[in-house]
């Protein structure tokens, strides 16, 4: 490439003379420009250059401002803070191209920025750029400026918050510029020089990635996910303690959860190394084994394995059924398409086979068996259906939920009665020789009249008893008994009983439990004896046991929601008396009914409120009805009974070993604090005795320890 200096109409000093232009008298203002034409002329054309050569040394910047737009075309607008010179060195021809792009870059480092606008370049301050209007970008824009052009741009974040980038990225922006995070669309507002905000996007992108502990799903093929989770969860978890991670470190934890119904299993870690050993892991533990019939030992930790057998049994034989009926039609069908013209069949060959074969393995009784010593299942069967039991065997093998039930008894009882008489009697004459009259008044039981009495003194009944005695009197064939002339009995009763009982049970959810406090009593139901002659050869009576005292039965069925349905036998039976000749006579008190109770409340399943008043009079008649004399004729007794009695319940869920430990330790405290209250107190004269007394209440047991032990499931 030739550069005519001449030709092409370059500023020289001694062509800006003799264009009459002044040549600035300040040497260190001088623009010295050179341009040369890159393409070739045509014949008859004048050169277009294409290349500039810029060397500008102290040049002011309003005149290089001048140059830049003769060059580039455009329009500048100069604020007026703008001062100050610039200093370009070009050692070789630019394209007239970047003109633009280098005086922006020199404004740059005087602290200026240009500004496009409508066709018009602004230069301002750089502290004043961002609150002019400017090019703004965003995510979907595919064409953004370069170079030293203030521009804002707005970025939206998929993984990491705006929010926390915002510390980060602020270090990496001029400070007269600003960055913004929105928290509501998770974005981040930029402005500043476009070619720093292409290194701030490629920092964005590094560090916007999804988490490396996010769950990874991994289906399986031949292999029980259940198993392989519990084998690779050991291993790993060996291998952190190993290398001395600890559980604490998060990059080097690996948790692995199984999922029954889709096969798969859930992993996440923190390090993508582990995560990919982990992969190439579980698949060598995932392969199809050689034989078709493997044998499987499932120990189970909640249910009953023969129970659970049962299950399973009736379950695969139902989905074998199922299969084998699908087959038998499928084969049906061949058989009918073979029959058919142009068909041929091989004599002998049965089309059903397949079918035939499934329905033995369903009816083989040794596909599923139980072991009840080790409370375990064993299972014979291919990968695909043992994988298919297992899902269903860890559903049912769950903890069950406990229901712990309070029933309390209260029963208050008020016996009030009231007796008042006097009784008289003359036996004055009964000792003469000499016929005589006696009479008299006898009111009550025997053991409150005046007969009685007087033959027996000591036998006064209770209350108050005031008489007149006159000595003693000789009955014939009775002997000497008190002259008792007259007897004034008073009596007045108050009882009151407050009774509470509360029994306690605690059950699994769907099983009956009951309790029986009280006693065995006996009752006769037959008896042989021969009447008529001295003694009888065998004679024997027929007996039967009763419990009597306080009976509780629950079954309780745990619903969604916390509530409890409860079927209920409640009983609360006494005896009453033994002395009667046809056996004993029993009180009861019985309630059977279901009830629906949420969790921590109480309900009143029955109760009895009775009131009972009687009153009874015994008198002489006619002389009873005597005013005021009447009383010496008269025995009164008034009597009121009141009886209340309710039956409460309230049940409470126990769905772990924490809420098991709250309910025994509340109950274990109380009867230790009884029995303190029982010790017998210090006495001068007695010696001390220390009271029986219950241990100290242990601590529970941890449930990180029952998780830790060694799992039978790994030596399958």
């Amino acid at each position: 490439m030739k550069h005519h200096w001449l030709r092409t109409g370059f500023l020289s000093l001694s062509m800006m003379i003799g264009s009459g232009q002044a040549w600035p008298a300040d040497p260190s203002a001088r623009v010295a420009m050179t341009a040369s034409a890159e393409k070739p002329r045509e014949a008859g054309t004048a050169a277009s250059p294409d290349s500039v050569t810029l060397n500008l040394v102290n040049a002011d910047i309003e005149g290089v401002v001048k140059v830049v737009s003769q060059i580039t075309g455009k329009n500048f607008v100069l604020d007026p803070r703008v001062k100050g010179t610039i200093n370009i060195v070009s050692a070789k021809p630019i394209p007239r191209s970047l003109v633009y792009d280098v005086f922006v870059s020199a404004l740059r480092l005087q602290g200026f920025a240009a500004i496009e606008d409508r066709g018009i370049v602004k230069i301002v301050p750089e502290a004043e750029a961002r609150l002019n209007p400017g090019p703004t970008y965003g995510p979907a824009d595919q064409a953004r400026g370069t170079g030293d052009r203030i521009q804002t741009r707005i970025y939206v974040l998929q993984y990491e918050s705006a929010v926390q980038m915002v510390p980060i990225l602020r270090p990496l922006i001029s400070p007269n510029n600003t960055i913004t995070a929105n928290q509501s669309s998770n974005t981040l507002v930029i402005t500043d020089y476009a070619n720093n905000l292409q290194r701030i996007e490629k920092i964005i992108e590094s560090i916007d990635q999804p988490n490396g502990s996010d769950p990874v799903v991994i289906p399986l093929q031949y292999a029980s996910a259940v198993d392989v989770a519990v084998t690779v969860s050991r291993l790993f978890a060996e291998a952190s303690q190993a290398s001395g991670a600890g559980a604490a470190e998060p990059l080097q934890r690996v948790i692995v959860t199984a999922d029954g119904r889709s096969n798969s299993l859930l992993v996440r870690s923190g390090n993508p190394a582990r995560l990919a050993q982990l992969r190439k892991f579980i698949a060598i533990l995932d392969s199809p084994t050689n034989s078709g019939g493997n044998i499987h030992v499932v120990y189970l930790k909640n249910a009953q394995a023969v129970k659970l057998a049962e299950t399973l049994r009736a379950i695969y034989q139902s989905e074998a059924s199922t299969t084998a009926g699908a087959r038998t039609a499928t084969a049906a069908t061949t058989t009918l398409g073979a029959a058919a013209p142009g068909a041929t069949q091989t004599p002998g060959a049965p089309a059903s086979l397949g079918a035939n074969q499934t329905q033995n393995i369903a009816t083989s009784p040794g596909i599923i068996q139980a072991d009840a010593a080790t409370n375990s299942i064993i299972i014979t069967a291919p990968d695909a259906t043992y994988n298919n039991l297992r899902a269903v065997l860890d559903q049912l093998d769950v903890r069950r939920a406990q229901v712990y039930v309070e029933a309390l008894i209260a029963e208050i009882t008020a016996d009030k009665a009231a007796e008042f008489g006097i009784q008289w009697q003359n036996l004055s004459g009964l000792g003469k020789t000499s016929a005589q009259a006696f009479g008299g008044t006898n009111f009550g039981t025997p053991a409150q009249n005046i007969a009685a009495i007087a033959q027996n003194p000591a036998s006064a009944a209770r209350g108050l008893n005031i008489g007149i005695v006159k000595g003693q009197v000789n009955i014939p064939g009775i002997g000497q008994i008190v002259n008792l002339g007259l007897l004034i009995r008073a009596l007045e009763s108050d009882v009151n009983a407050n009774i509470l009982s509360t029994p306690t049970l605690l059950t699994l959810d769907n099983e009956e439990a009951a309790i029986v406090i009280g006693q065995n009593v006996p009752f006769i139901t037959g008896q042989y004896a021969l009447s008529g002659t001295a003694t009888t050869p065998t004679p024997f009576q027929t007996v039967e046991r009763r419990d009597v005292g306080l009976t509780l039965r629950i079954k309780p069925q745990i619903s969604e929601g916390g509530t409890v349905r409860l079927q209920i036998y409640q009983e609360v039976s006494s005896v009453q008396d033994t002395s009667n000749s046809a056996g004993v006579i029993t009180n009861k008190r019985a309630v059977a009914s279901t009830v629906m109770v949420k969790d921590g409340e109480i309900v009143v399943i029955g109760g009895l409120m009775q009131n009972t008043v009687s009153e009874g009079e015994e008198k002489i008649p006619v002389l009873g009805d005597i005013p005021l004399l009447g009383g010496l004729f008269r025995y009164k007794k008034r009597s009121q009974n009141k009886t209340n009695l309710m039956i409460f319940l309230r049940p409470t869920l126990v769905r772990d070993s924490q809420s098991a430990n709250l309910v025994t330790g509340d109950r274990y405290d109380y009867i230790l604090g009884e029995q303190g209250k029982a010790k017998p107190a210090h006495d001068a004269v007695l010696p001390d005795m220390d009271s029986p007394r219950l241990p100290a209440r242990p601590l529970p047991v941890p449930t990180q320890a029952s998780e830790t032990k060694p799992s039978r499931d790994a030596g399958k």
